[in-house]
């Protein structure tokens, strides 16, 4: 799964230029020659990318920005930037960084922290990082490349996965044409033509072919009919839904096959984490004394022993 814009694309690039030592402060601020510099710094690109420090980049009123916090940066970029090469955001990263910390500085001389409610956000920010960061160092251990692989085998690979059908289908509009439909397949007219000349679903042009699916990937109506029907028959009578009135071909049966580790295992991290996340929360509760309340105040019945909201 592609993220839109973040370490995976942008991030890995800055690494690519912190090893080069591409994106020094004075080249990548002045816009100077990088290919000068990138046949020597290649030949060496490994014992670079060792003893590479994590240099200052910026002094903002004797704070220091580093490379990392560009490389940081650059997960919040907009997707317009998201192709550009790294020398070319480099600048443009180290500038809003300066910008957001030169904001800051004033910001605690102006003494704006003592206002009660920029004190209590700034709170609830520092309450949510620590529970993000909690929640990490609980979750993370358990997304291990051994963990998706035994989920993997678990729940597919030794699973029994969910019957599929291959079918294709005619959408009219009321059941009379629906019924006339069939009637023409009863007289041998091809499925794939009458579904190009009266189907009113986008697949019309496909000869109505919809593709494998399982039964839940279909309204009730249109599955409990396409799942009873033998392969290489049709239904009789009209199968209604609320799109309108079907006439369905089925064109086979099978068990859903066991798709690649590589296509499942964002979907897998995802699962991991929510279970994990979910033990967390209900872990938390243990112990404590918690007490819920109805907005008119009154004590919700059972509120101590509430579960905790899931993801």
């Amino acid at each position: 799964m592609k993220r839109s814009l973040s370490g995976y694309s942008v991030g890995f690039a800055f690494a690519a230029v912190i090893a080069l030592g591409l994106a020094g402060p004075a080249q990548a601020a002045t816009g100077g020659d990088a290919g000068a510099a990138a046949p020597a710094a290649a030949t060496k690109a490994q014992p670079a990318a060792k003893a590479q420090k994590d240099t200052v980049v910026a002094i903002v009123d004797g704070h220091d920005i580093h490379l990392s916090d560009v490389a940081k940066a650059a997960q919040d970029l907009p997707p317009q930037l998201q192709n550009a090469p790294p020398q070319e955001l480099f600048p443009v990263l180290l500038n809003r960084l300066v910008d957001e910390r030169a904001l800051l500085v004033k910001a605690r001389k102006a003494g704006t922290a003592k206002d009660p409610k920029v004190a209590a956000e700034m709170k609830a920010a520092a309450d949510q990082a620590l529970e993000r960061a909690y929640l990490r160092a609980l979750v993370e251990p358990k997304l291990t490349d051994a963990a998706v692989k035994a989920y993997y085998d678990a729940h597919y690979v030794k699973a029994k996965q969910p019957e599929e059908v291959k079918a294709r289908q005619i959408l009219v509009k009321t059941q009379q044409e629906a019924e006339k439909i069939i009637a023409q397949l009863g007289k041998g007219a091809k499925f794939s033509a009458l579904a190009k000349k009266y189907s009113i679903d986008p697949g019309a042009k496909n000869g109505g072919e919809l593709g494998w699916f399982t039964k839940d990937e279909m309204v009730k109506p249109f599955a409990d009919a396409a799942f009873a029907l033998k392969p290489g028959t049709y239904t009789k009578t009209p199968v209604h839904s609320q799109f309108g009135w079907h006439v369905i071909e089925s064109q086979g049966k099978r068990e859903k096959p066991v798709p690649p580790l590589a296509d499942v295992k964002d979907q897998i991290r995802q699962q991991i984490t929510n279970k994990a996340v979910t033990a967390a929360l209900e872990d938390a509760r243990k112990g404590l004394d918690i007490k819920l309340f109805n907005p008119d105040g009154t004590p919700v019945q059972g509120g101590a022993s509430a579960a905790p909201a899931k993801n």
